[in-house]
Formats: C-alpha cells, sequence, structure tokens
C-alpha cells in the first residue's frame, strides 16, 4: 500500500452505532462534540497541528479519547514532514528533532489528562525502537515502512482501548447496586475506543435488564452530560433522567441515588484522582450519605510517578465558557469567571476503581501499583 495515495485502511471495529470517529490514510475524521445534540458534524485533521487544535478546542474530549488521537496525529504529523521532504533523504538525527517537535506539539494540548502524554510516549518508543534497525539516512522505502508502523502502533493503542473498555464493563456490572445510579460528565463512546468507561458499566447493566435508574448531571460549564452522555443514550435508547449539576444532594438524601459512577483523567499513587470539575463535591456527597463512589478507568489513566493529586496538574480554561452558554451572555458585563476544567477527589473518598484489569480496593497505595503493574 502507498501511504500517499490516501487508500481506506482497516480500522477497530465499533462497539456499536456510536461513531465519534473514523480514520482513512487522508485525515482523521472527528465528530463535533462542541455542536452535539444538536448538529451531527465531523471535523477533517490532516496534520499533528488539526489533532492538536481539535483535542484543545475539545472537538473531541475524554481521556482514553484524546490518547488515541494523539497517537493518530503522530502518524499524521509524520506523513506530512515526509510530503514536505519527499525528495530527501532523511537522516535519524533530523527525524529525532522532528519527533521531539512533534511530541511537545501534541502532549501539551491538554495537560490534566494522563491518557494523552501515555499515548505520545508510546508512539515516541516505537518510533526510537523501529529507527534502531535502519540506516543512518532513511530512504523513501525505508520512510514508507516506518510510517505503516507507526500508523499500526496507533491503531492497535484504539483497539486496545475498545477491548478494555468492554472488560471493564463486565467486572463494573458486578459491583454495581440496582436503584439511581449517578453519572457525571461524558464517559461514554465519545470520550473512549468506542464503548465507554463509567458509562460502559451502565450500558452493561442496562444491557443485562439489570434494574437501574440512570441520572445524568448536566456538568457545568461544557454540559458534557446533558449534550453528550444524554445523547448517547439516546442513541442507544437507553431511559434516563437529565439533573441539573445541584440537584445530586437532595436526591442522595431522598434514597433515590444508590451508587455513583464516573471516569477520571488521571489517577496517581495513593487513590487522589484528577476528573472533571464537580467530581470532588459528587464523592464528599456520596460519602456522607454512605453511597457507593466508584471510579472507572483503564490502566493508562494511572499515573504511578506521582503520590498524591497535589502535583496533578489543572488545566485552566477560558473564562468565557462559563460566562456565555450556546453563544448567549449569561452574566453581567465585565464579570470575571474562575474556569477550572478539573478537581482532584481523594482517594480517601472513593469505595473502588474499576480497571480492565479487575476491581481494586483500598488500600490504594499498596493495591494500585500491584494490579496496574501486573502484565
Amino acid at each position: 500500500m502507498n501511504f500517499l495515495k490516501g487508500e481506506k485502511v482497516k480500522e477497530p471495529q465499533e462497539a456499536d452505532i456510536l461513531k465519534a470517529w473514523y480514520w482513512t490514510e487522508n485525515a482523521l475524521y472527528l465528530l463535533d462534540q462542541r455542536k452535539l445534540p444538536l448538529v451531527e458534524k465531523y471535523v477533517k485533521c490532516e496534520t499533528a497541528q488539526h489533532v492538536r487544535k481539535a483535542i484543545r478546542d475539545m472537538v473531541v474530549r475524554g481521556a482514553p479519547a484524546i490518547g488515541i488521537c494523539g497517537a493518530i496525529g503522530w502518524v499524521l504529523g509524520f506523513k506530512q514532514f515526509i510530503k514536505n521532504n519527499i525528495k530527501t533523504k532523511l537522516s535519524k538525527k533530523r527525524l529525532e528533532v522532528f519527533f521531539n517537535k512533534m511530541a511537545n506539539l501534541l502532549s501539551s494540548a491538554r495537560p490534566t489528562a494522563i491518557n494523552l502524554s501515555w499515548a505520545i510516549d508510546r508512539m515516541r518508543k516505537k518510533t526510537q525502537e523501529v529507527l534502531k534497525n535502519f540506516s543512518e539516512k532513511l530512504d523513501r522505502i525505508e520512510l514508507e515502512e516506518l510510517y505503516q508502523i507507526l500508523e499500526k502502533e496507533a491503531l492497535k493503542i484504539w483497539e486496545e482501548d475498545l477491548k478494555a473498555n468492554l472488560k471493564i464493563s463486565e467486572y463494573g456490572k458486578e459491583i454495581l447496586p440496582d436503584g439511581g445510579i449517578l453519572t457525571h460528565c461524558n464517559t461514554g463512546a465519545l470520550a473512549t475506543g468506542g464503548y465507554g468507561t463509567a458509562l460502559g458499566v451502565i450500558r452493561k447493566a442496562y444491557e443485562e435488564k439489570r434494574k437501574i435508574n440512570i441520572f445524568v448531571d448536566e456538568t457545568r460549564p461544557f454540559l458534557q452530560g446533558a449534550r453528550l452522555t444524554a445523547w448517547e443514550l439516546s442513541k442507544l435508547k437507553i431511559p434516563f433522567k437529565l439533573i441539573t449539576d445541584n440537584t445530586a444532594g437532595f436526591l442522595m438524601k431522598k434514597g433515590l441515588i444508590q451508587a455513583v459512577i464516573v471516569g477520571a483523567d488521571r489517577i496517581v499513587k495513593n487513590g487522589d484522582t484528577a476528573n472533571k470539575i464537580g467530581t470532588y463535591s459528587l464523592s464528599v456527597l456520596a460519602k456522607f450519605h454512605n453511597i457507593p463512589f466508584f471510579v472507572v478507568a483503564p490502566s493508562s489513566t494511572f499515573d504511578l510517578s506521582l503520590e498524591t493529586g497535589e502535583k496533578i496538574p489543572i488545566e485552566k480554561r477560558n473564562p468565557k465558557e462559563v460566562l456565555v452558554c450556546f453563544k448567549s451572555k449569561i452574566a453581567p458585563l465585565k464579570s470575571k469567571a474562575c474556569n477550572l476544567a478539573f478537581d482532584v477527589t481523594p482517594g480517601e473518598l472513593i469505595t473502588a476503581f474499576i480497571t480492565e484489569k479487575g476491581i481494586i480496593y483500598p488500600p490504594y497505595k499498596e493495591n494500585i501499583e500491584k494490579l496496574i503493574n501486573e502484565k
């Protein structure tokens, strides 16, 4: 196959009808999550810069999803680099400089979710490993071979995440109680390789006809719950009730919530977890009302280089996202806003972590590292 001709390639099989993106050798096409649920439109990404912008602008979001897209961005960036230097042999040193720049470009798109830098590190290591087998100056045939290997690795990351989603759902359904289940932000096919983490557990429980009532909070200011989770559940014909973010505590008091289940953007050694802003508040409410609080994530979301959550970088986004809703101003002119994209939930408030490798219970300092490092 000539990678410059843009022929269709085999992609991982989707687990359902939700098509968050698709890949050809010409481009990565991303379902624009900013426009859902009213408009279903795809954004075409042909370069690493396009992918970075799509991640930064939240065309695509969700920790596993941006990791996968970052890996594909690596492939697109390399393809563009070859096109720009099509008549010359490329030295390993020049390629190394290029890949270092691309790693910085892609991994800096969003700092909190570890999956993005994890995927870029994996692509970098694969590149370095393969380059050792080539001559000091790569000709056209060697460059094409390297491209094919990197493309395969990126699609492997995608395939692995989808498989992890399905394993996670099997483990999660076993500990998810019947009754009211509250979920926060979006953790379904739009945010992952194609099935979902926290939402995947809910889906599996519903598919097996468990007696659950799903509550979806709106998740201000980007409304990932109201716009995205509600859209996914509607597509799948799974009944739910949408609530405002500040309704959760009262529903817990009334006995209508039996569990809270959320995703994660970074989990550290002691169980401290960064996730969408508002997660910490829900964990405190759940603790007060003696309700289990589950965090669902693939092993790629665990960052064992950090002992506690104090050093997790928290992304600050444009204040306009708080001051404006669907292009309408909702605050007085000259108002200022604090727009933190994530917060950190202490491990002591988390009942269990549900991963593709199994369920992790406290004490987290020893049990997380033990299971995540297990091959």
